[in-house]
């Protein structure tokens, strides 16, 4: 694995591509002795976003929730903030009025990434495991709420 990783760097290209090299070649084993399968059907295989043979790996689904819902938080808050200075330097009503609306807009999505962020890390804590890193500006937030998240629906993950 390290050679292939080594290898990947001198041809500035991703490791996934040298195994699975999707534009190259259409059609590639996913493993040996296997039927062929498109590339892009075996890395999305080997990277878990397509699990056809039952396999699902619900960490993996939580952490890329995680994810998900972290940059959504993020995305909205700076949202939220560039409204807040339109509104703050409008020229007129109107424009302070649709600012005003686009803050109200960002603030709710940003509420709404923050439940679902706790609600992930939650569930990743329920299964006994530590939950990813959180960027400094959203741990106090996220980590400090009283409340105790519902995590009794997990298919919205």
């Amino acid at each position: 694995m390290v050679d292939v990783m080594v290898l990947a760097e001198a041809l500035n290209t991703p490791p996934i591509c040298l195994l699975y090299p999707v534009g190259y070649i259409e059609d590639v084993q996913r493993l040996p002795l296997q039927d062929s399968t498109s590339t892009l059907d075996a890395l999305r295989w080997f990277t878990g976003e397509e699990t056809d043979l039952g396999a699902d790996d619900d960490m993996l689904r939580y952490f890329r929730a995680h994810h998900a819902a972290q940059e959504r938080l993020r995305s909205a808050r700076r949202d939220e903030e560039y409204a807040r200075y339109h509104a703050q330097t409008a020229p007129n009503a109107d424009r302070k009025a649709e600012a005003l609306r686009s803050q109200a807009r960002a603030a709710e999505t940003a509420e709404n990434a923050e439940d679902r962020l706790r609600r992930v890390r939650a569930f990743i804590e329920e299964e006994g495991v530590t939950p990813p890193f959180l960027w400094p500006d959203l741990a106090d937030v996220v980590d400090s709420s009283g409340s105790d998240p519902e995590t009794s629906e997990e298919n919205d993950l």
